[in-house]
């Protein structure tokens, strides 16, 4: 080939690359521009939202998108090995929960929890905030609406954080109707993250720590500590105030917070069957989450349980909130490339194997209750009673805080073991102390087991009149909540939509 022919293949051969790289810089240029374009049209505001708009549909009239993934929180259909978002009776599941809770709300009525949608109308539904026909009856203070709704900054703005705290439950009924949502965490000027329950903010304060110098990626995570922590209603702060705190004074390890309610004796309450001061976990997820290898990689609640996704060119969070095992390809699979089965399969192997030993110091706990009873019932002073009493709130204290924080043998599988192990140690040293407490009053035999085989059962074994619950409930709901329904209704059709 003469060097003319090569010269003019060379230069056929450049021109050709030139307009291969022109045409994918025009298709590039076209797909940022036509970005660009799908960006401004999705995210160009319809409505103002105001300061405290707690009506998630006025939110989503300018996120349409983040607010049809929301609204399928309240599909209740997934179903996992261990619950789901499916409403089960975990009393039905498990009869011995009712005698571990007896004189507490948790004996009448536990239902494993559903979707954010039905954070409100759940907490009417419930035996826990009985029947109410007046704004001052019924078991429950108000601060039991405190993580519920994006109603709650509006109302602790009107009223006062102390005021919000203070008085019945029912007291509130007409004002907190919209159930979790947009409004509990984020701005409505910004859509930055935003802490909306002052209780974080406090627990962080008392510890020397600035909330405000979170990051953005701890934000996602500290949103959902607004609400998914351990807590209790302090009666000291503000006279006639149960108000909301944190007990992570000295730490969020579960001997951390254990010391923090010994040392200011504080109970949930007196345990019907052995007179225990006891303990009750809420739901720990924050504090078990920090202490797993998630946390230690830098890994949010978000970033599992309201991943990623596209749609429509556009990359936006999911606000479906749901178990990562019901979404494994936007969740685990982004960092994870085992397969999905395979992915499954590790979460149950691991829960399968905590929550055995779980369920074993579960029953050590109700045995140790009913032989407490027994000794009391034979002649047990208080004194001799005092370290037994003791065991058993440590011990269920470790139940609990494993049982309660809701993934915890997922997000922490190593202390989540080392909890329950711990507390099947103080459970089987404190049956060991009443062994010993009844040989010294006269008995040396086994204590007879009542038949708690049923939920049923184990509610006539501490006495409860389920039935009686179930029909003030009834009467709660057909009289007084549509008065509630009627209230909100009319105070939000005076608020209008200011259209952009």
């Amino acid at each position: 080939m003469t060097h003319q022919k090569r010269k003019t293949l060379r230069n056929w051969l450049l021109f050709i690359i030139a307009m291969v790289v022109v045409f994918f810089l025009g298709l590039l240029a076209s797909s940022i521009t036509e970005r660009k374009a799908e960006a401004m049209f999705v995210y160009s505001p319809e409505v103002e939202i105001g300061d405290f708009e707690p009506r998630n549909a006025v939110w989503g009239e300018n996120f349409p998108m983040e607010y049809e993934t929301y609204k399928k929180t309240s599909d209740s259909s997934y179903k996992s090995k261990y619950n789901g978002n499916s409403m089960i009776d975990m009393l039905e599941v498990d009869p011995r929960l009712v005698v571990l809770w007896a004189g507490y709300g948790f004996s009448k009525d536990y239902k494993q929890g559903r979707g954010h949608s039905y954070a409100v109308i759940d907490a009417r539904n419930t035996l826990r905030t009985g029947g109410p026909l007046k704004d001052d009856e019924g078991p429950m203070p108000t601060t039991c609406w405190t993580c519920k709704s994006p109603d709650v900054p509006r109302v602790m703005n009107d009223g006062g954080v102390a005021e919000f705290y203070m008085g019945k439950w029912a007291r509130l009924g007409s004002e907190i109707v919209n159930p979790i949502g947009c409004g509990d965490c984020h701005d409505s000027k910004t859509m930055n993250l935003k802490i909306t329950r002052p209780a974080l903010v406090e627990a962080f304060e008392r510890r020397g720590m600035d909330i405000n110098e979170a990051t953005h990626q701890e934000m996602r995570s500290l949103v959902c500590a607004q609400c998914h922590v351990e807590y209790y209603f302090n009666k000291t702060i503000v006279e006639g105030s149960a108000y909301l705190t944190f007990p992570w004074d000295y730490g969020t390890s579960v001997e951390e917070m254990e010391k923090y309610y010994d040392d200011i004796e504080f109970k949930d309450w007196t345990h019907k069957v052995s007179r225990a001061p006891m303990l009750k976990a809420q739901h720990p997820g924050y504090e078990v989450y920090l202490t797993g290898v998630h946390a230690d990689r830098g890994v949010s609640c978000a970033d599992c349980h309201m991943p990623y996704i596209s749609e429509g060119g556009q990359k936006f969070t999911d606000h479906h909130i749901q178990s990562p095992l019901n979404n494994i390809a936007n969740s685990c699979q982004v960092c994870h490339r085992e397969e999905t089965q395979k992915l499954i399969d590790n979460v149950y192997e691991r829960q399968d194997q905590i929550i055995g030993n779980r369920d074993k110091l579960e029953e050590l706990i109700v045995r140790a209750h009913v032989e407490a009873k027994f000794a009391w019932d034979n002649g047990a002073t208080e004194e001799q009673m005092k370290d037994i009493l003791q065991g058993i709130r440590h011990s269920q204290w470790r139940w609990d805080y494993a049982a309660a924080s809701h993934g915890g043998s997922f997000h922490s599988p190593v202390e989540t073991s080392r909890v329950v192990s711990t507390g099947i140690t103080i459970a089987q040293e404190t049956r060991i102390k009443l062994a010993r407490l009844l040989a010294d009053l006269g008995h040396n035999q086994a204590i007879p087991y009542p038949d708690i085989s049923t939920k049923a059962k184990a509610q006539e074994f501490i006495g409860m009149d389920a039935e009686k619950l179930k029909s003030e409930k009834e009467v709660f709901l057909q009289t007084i909540v549509p008065e509630w329904v009627k209230i909100a209704e009319e105070r939000e059709n005076g608020w209008s939509v200011k259209y952009l």
